[in-house]
């Protein structure tokens, strides 16, 4: 049976992410652990990183098209490690079979690893929906920048 667009309540009403993204992630946010951040165009968050003593940033924002998900550990790379950073952001994609750890801003005075995520504007789900998917969206931050650290000492 489908779900009418409209049910009140429980996280079952189906809501538009380009409508409705800042009160998703604000719901999401709620009643966990993390420090939350707003402004004009962002609502950020951060959450220990215990395993290697750093602060993981996810910043959600929009394109033209899309809601971003841009997470980092701060970690800000050297010259020397932009190799091992690229061999490490390879190996975690093709492990996971799909790709989000990249080297950002390489040309810029301090690139950093990041991890990308996003969903299309248009797409429509439940909050409890969203929060499952934000959720998962952390956890693979988590172990991403955990291995990154542990195994190429990023």
């Amino acid at each position: 049976m489908a779900v009418p667009d409209s049910v009140p309540g429980h996280g079952r009403e189906i809501l538009e992410i380009g409508t409705h993204w800042r009160r998703m992630v604000q719901n999401w946010v709620t009643g966990r652990n993390f420090h939350t951040e707003t402004d004009t165009v962002s609502v950020s968050m951060r959450f220990d990183l215990e395993e290697t003593g750093r602060m993981v940033t996810v910043r959600f924002m929009t394109t033209k098209r899309l809601l971003v998900a841009f997470a980092t550990d701060g970690y800000f790379l050297r010259k020397d490690q932009l190799a091992l950073a690229a061999a490490a952001s390879n190996a975690w994609n093709t492990e996971q079979l799909r790709p989000m750890l990249s080297v950002w801003d390489v040309r810029g005075p301090r690139p950093c690893l990041a991890g990308v995520y996003d969903l299309p504007l248009t797409c429509r789900m439940t909050q409890t929906d969203f929060d499952a998917l934000a959720s998962d969206w952390v956890e693979r931050a988590r172990h991403m920048f955990t291995r990154c650290h542990q195994v190429f000492e990023l």
